[in-house]
């Protein structure tokens, strides 16, 4: 079979005909599929995920000097030694993190996600009102600041 270019193949009524017979089309496709998966799996890497009012340890592998917190309604940092920080969500958002080492140089430099623990919720829905419930262990009404 001689090569045939892919563009040429596809700018055509007759090249995609044959590009479906051969396969190429199908290829192409989940080829695409894995480029999107693979960067969308690299963006949601890159989020620190955090649940509201919970709290998260990081533990670095150098002495920090400087937290910064992108915005401080959202997240808040305490250095609890000079190597551990306790992250604690805020409220609902998405923010970012700077932790600086002795010498002002990054250790960290990450996105933060707040979000609900989903598997503690309630929504309850009344016509056009909507409630959201937290229940740990009993329900209560989540209030909006």
């Amino acid at each position: 079979m001689a090569f045939i270019s892919p563009l040429r193949l596809l700018s055509s009524k007759q090249g995609l005909d044959q590009a479906r017979r051969s396969g190429i089309l199908g290829v192409a496709t989940c080829l695409a599929g894995f480029l999107y998966t693979g960067a969308a799996m690299a963006q949601d890497a890159a989020l620190m995920n955090v649940y509201l009012n919970h709290a998260r340890v990081l533990k670095l592998d150098r002495s920090v000097s400087r937290v910064i917190i992108g915005s401080a309604e959202i997240a808040d940092a305490t250095v609890a030694d000079a190597q551990t920080i306790v992250l604690t969500g805020k409220s609902v958002g998405t923010t970012n993190i700077v932790i600086l080492d002795q010498n002002d140089n990054p250790i960290v430099d990450q996105r933060i996600l707040v979000s609900t623990d989903e598997g503690n919720t309630l929504r309850v829905y009344r016509s056009t009102a909507r409630a959201i419930l937290t229940c740990t262990p009993s329900c209560e009404e989540q209030t909006k600041k």
